[in-house]
């Protein structure tokens, strides 16, 4: 009696052979899930710090400079005598450089002395501005040419942005004095990549790199207007050119992860989505795991959704979005079709 008493829990630990390590898995992942949240909820703590301070560095100072450019740009666009539209080969270096001898004439002529009530001459009197596109250059008080940007999204205006450069003299390179331009995109960099070589090129960058800021900004926000009950976890970099967010569906969690090219791309080039299976949605993970690797996988994988990445490549946000959406109960049919085989 004494033996077969001694012997059951052998016996039982032999019927059961690997059931201290499923336990140990088990409490493993549950340590890993653990971890997970809780380094999730510290990275969600310190985006909303980030977008915070983001806030208070660009709310009061940013504002003024914005408002008194803004008026100064009014000013000199109520003041004009001729409004130039320029296409193509017209906007080039030759009328850049008429720009700045205009700038300097203008300021020569105030620093003269003599009569101030003395009529110019009809010359001094133009006062012209140039429209490049969404772009309008103009000449400022103080040796200053101005460029207002228009940004815009879907056919409509959105943001206005301000770039002054100082011209000193024709035998010095010009500087940017002052700009509105969010502060986490490149100007200083640009400034010194482009702007003493071709300032033609600088200004036109400028203008690519903040209508493509706005683009990309405005896709996100548009997502998170149209699907934002179905979008959770979403994170963005400030200049928008990382994007993550998961998609929560019934039957499975869809995370998209999209990195762009640079900073003047408004469509991702590294785009992975993956889909979790839920129980529910016929999708055997441990099915998978047993085909793919001949061993029994105790937790769930992802599996890629490759029209989802197709569609993120070619299409805008918010119309990849709806494609992944409407597509996607057929797409895991598919995968569970094929699992099962």
């Amino acid at each position: 009696m004494d033996s077969d008493t001694e012997e059951s829990p052998r016996k039982r630990q032999r019927k059961n052979p690997f059931s201290g390590d499923s336990f140990s898995r088990k409490n493993l992942m549950q340590e890993e899930d653990i971890r997970l949240e809780t380094t999730r909820a510290r990275f969600s703590n310190v985006l909303k710090r980030h977008g915070e301070l983001t806030e208070r560095l660009s709310r009061d100072s940013d504002k003024m400079i914005f408002e008194r450019l803004q008026k100064e740009f009014e000013a000199a666009c109520a003041s004009q005598t001729e409004e130039i539209s320029l296409d193509g080969e017209e906007w080039n270096d030759g009328l850049l450089a008429t720009i700045r001898e205009r700038v300097h004439m203008e300021a020569d002529r105030k620093a003269m002395p003599g009569d101030i009530n003395m009529v110019p001459g009809p010359h001094f009197q133009e006062k012209i501005t140039y429209k490049v596109g969404s772009k309008v250059i103009c000449c400022l008080e103080g040796a200053r040419i101005g460029i207002q940007y228009e940004t815009s999204f879907a056919g409509e205006t959105c943001d206005l942005y301000h770039c002054v450069l100082e011209s000193k003299s024709f035998l010095e390179k010009m500087t940017v004095l002052e700009h509105t331009i969010p502060f986490f995109l490149p100007i200083r960099e640009a400034e010194n990549d482009l702007l003493s070589s071709n300032a033609m090129k600088f200004i036109d960058y400028v203008g690519e790199l903040l209508q493509a800021y706005v683009d990309r900004r405005e896709q996100v926000r548009l997502i998170k207007e149209l699907y934002g009950n179905q979008i959770r976890e979403l994170y963005h970099s400030l200049p928008y050119h990382m994007v993550e967010f998961v998609l929560d569906d019934s039957d499975c969690k869809v995370t998209v992860s999209l990195r762009y090219a640079d900073l003047v791309s408004v469509l991702p080039t590294r785009i992975r989505v993956l889909a979790w299976p839920s129980k529910k949605s016929g999708i055997d993970a441990e099915t998978m795991n047993r085909k793919e690797n001949g061993v029994l996988g105790s937790h769930q994988i992802p599996v890629r959704l490759s029209y989802a990445e197709d569609a993120v490549r070619t299409m805008s946000l918010p119309e990849a979005f709806a494609e992944i959406v409407l597509n996607l109960p057929r797409a895991l049919q598919q995968m569970s079709q094929q699992t099962s085989k």
